[in-house]
Formats: C-alpha cells, structure tokens, sequence
C-alpha cells in the first residue's frame, strides 16, 4: 500500500466505545498485518475499556484511504487542545496503528484531532511522522518466548534461564513443603482472585511511598473491564500461584493473539522470602509460550528481574507531538522540565536509590498513620 497524500488523506473522530464492527475488524486488521502493532494495548478493546471508564475524553481518529480505513490514533483530550496517547500513565506501548505502508502528516493530524499537543511516552519506533517530536527514548525490554513443546516447566527453566533455575525451583519446593503444594494457575477466573491482587498491589503502593493507582475509582473499574475481555485480538489474563489453598502471588495483563502484556504483579509480603514475584514472572512466560504468545513484553523501566528475564530490548519513545499555539508552548514549558527530571533520577542508580530510599520512609509513615494515597511517582506497575 502506498503512502496517502494530503488530497487523499481523510480523517473522521469517534468515541472508542462506539466503533462500529467494521471499523474494529479494519483496525484489527492493521494490527495483525504489521507485528510492531500487535501489542495488546494498541488494541481497540484496550481503547474502548479507558472510553468507558475515564471521564469519557477518549478519542480515536480514523485515517481512510479511498474510503478505506487504514490508521487508527487512539488519544484522550483535555481542555485547551491539549492531548496524550490513550491511557498515559497505563499503557505500555503507544502507536498509531495502521497498514503497511501508510504515512501522515502529524500536524493535519493533530489539526484533525483538534489538539495543539499530543503527549506520549511509550511510543513504538516505527511512527516516523513523530519522530522530529521525541524527546528522548528508552529500552523496554521484552522477552522472546517459544511452544516448550513436551519438555514439562522444569525441563523449559533449565534451558531458557539455567542461571535462574536451581535457585528458583529449590524455593518452589522450599514452598511446597513449608505452606502447601505449590500450583501455578495461567488464567484465573475467579474475580475474587483479582480483587485480592489489586489489594495487594495498593498496599505495596502505599508501602513504597508510591502513588496508589487502585485508590482511582476509574482504575479498578478498568481492570475489572479487561478482565471480563476475552477476544481474539485482546484477553485480560489474570494469573495466581498458590501454596495449596493459599495465594501467595497474582499478575494481571493483556494479551493480543501473540503478545503478552506484563502489567500488575503483586504478592503477599509474607512470602517474600520464596522470590514469589520472579516465580510468576517465569511461569507466566513459560504458560504464555506454550499459548501461543511469541513476546513478553515487561514494558519500560529498569529493573533487576527485567535484566534477568529479557532476552532483548525494544525502543519507546517521549515526547510531545505539537503544532504552533500557545497552549502547546506552555505545556512544553511545564511537561518538559518534570519529565527531565525523573528521567535523571531514573537513569543514575546513585540517585535512583535514595529516591526509592525516601519514598519507603515516607510510605512506611504514611502507612502507619493510616489509609492514604502515595506520592506521585512514576511507572510504578
């Protein structure tokens, strides 16, 4: 397919939650024709779920070829123009999705969309019409999986991560015969499971002096959404370990047909000392394999887990897309120098650390005078 020119190119606006069934198959389509776009959160269902759930500020423009539709911009917009990618702050991969082979010029679009900025932070590599407006970009790192065939987990652990798989079976074990059997549920489907997850992902919030995304309202209401999606091109999978009857670990993330998403683990704190959260990690990567999916994809962020478990890197972008109006200047102005800032501290472990440091003394505080929402802090999955 060739790139459209202005004269051919035409864009029409909707709410995600109201696309038709031909337009969800179109934008399936893209997805599945080109595999940079086939992570969940490019997904319409992922679009539709934050239409629902956020205030209704969901958007999507839809490029037509011929009156074909070819590109798909999911995005949120706030007052005075000002615009992000669909689910900033939660979603782990931000794109236009469209054919191979289909271009645009960013600021008919952003002109199109009615905004005078865009921001992301997530962007995927290929979307060269933003390039000119990255700011920066960071490694996301991913791991590459395959069907384990007949070899049982333990026989998949030994060859894919033979550094990791002594230690890690040893606890298993270790767990077992302290707290029960140790069983592994892929895709769990009692919501109580879910609720419990995201308990314990608000006290390691708070805990960690970190900002409580389960103390929004709109968040829960999400999860609990994509958990009931069960869909070709989106599934929310939610996964538990449990020693015998007792959980001691739950993630929860999205699925595409060949991507798996890693989103929200958490753990009881009780059984920290059995690794619970690399255990999940390895088993969910293992069963996903086995699934089907071909990439895990951990999202951006470093973490030492990450380093263990990737088998290679992706490239995201940030950045502010923008067109020449005031509101854009002053975003840029305000946006810019936070951003810079926690990037620094990100990427200097000598600074990373007290950072992590402080935010722990000032969660433990907060948790011990009570109930109350962390300080912002970001990318805390």
């Amino acid at each position: 397919m060739r790139a459209m020119s202005k004269a051919e190119a035409d864009i029409t606006i909707h709410r995600p939650e109201e696309l038709s069934t031909e337009l969800r198959g179109a934008w399936h389509r893209a997805m599945d024709e080109s595999p940079e776009y086939a992570n969940p959160f490019l997904a319409p269902e992922f679009a539709a779920g934050v239409g629902l759930h956020r205030g209704g500020a969901a958007r999507v423009a839809v490029l037509h070829e011929h009156g074909e539709p070819v590109g798909f911009l999911p995005y949120e917009r706030g007052t005075f123009g000002v615009g992000r990618a669909i689910g900033l702050g939660l979603s782990d991969c931000q794109a236009l999705v469209h054919r191979p082979g289909v271009t645009w010029d960013a600021q008919e679009l952003l002109r199109a969309c009615g905004l005078s900025v865009l921001e992301f932070d997530h962007l995927v590599e290929e979307q060269k019409p933003f390039g000119d407006y990255v700011t920066g970009t960071f490694a996301s790192p991913v791991v590459d999986l395959e069907d384990s065939g007949d070899s049982d987990y333990a026989q998949w652990l030994r060859a894919a991560y033979p550094g990791l798989a002594k230690t890690t079976l040893k606890k298993e074990r270790r767990l077992t015969r302290n707290v029960g059997e140790m069983r592994f549920v892929h895709d769990e489907r009692d919501p109580r499971m879910l609720r419990r997850l995201m308990e314990w992902k608000s006290a390691q919030y708070r805990r960690t002096g970190r900002m409580d995304r389960f103390a929004r309202p709109w968040i829960v209401n999400l999860v609990e959404h994509l958990f009931r999606v069960r869909e070709e091109h989106f599934t929310g999978v939610l996964s538990v370990v449990y020693a015998g009857d007792r959980p001691v670990a739950a993630h929860f993330g999205p699925r595409s047909r060949t991507v798996f998403a890693a989103w929200f683990t958490a753990y009881d704190p009780d059984f920290h000392y059995y690794s619970p959260g690399l255990i999940m990690h390895l088993r969910m990567a293992e069963a996903a394999g086995r699934d089907g999916v071909r990439l895990m994809d951990m999202g951006r962020g470093d973490k030492e887990y990450k380093d263990w478990l990737k088998t290679r890197e992706l490239r995201v972008g940030e950045g502010f897309a923008t067109r020449p109006h005031p509101v854009a200047a002053a975003h840029r102005l305000w946006r810019r120098p936070v951003r810079g800032l926690r990037n620094t501290v990100l990427a200097h472990p000598t600074l990373r650390e007290p950072a992590d440091r402080l935010l722990k003394t000032v969660g433990g505080l907060r948790t011990s005078a009570g109930p109350a929402a962390g300080g912002a802090a970001p990318r805390a999955h």
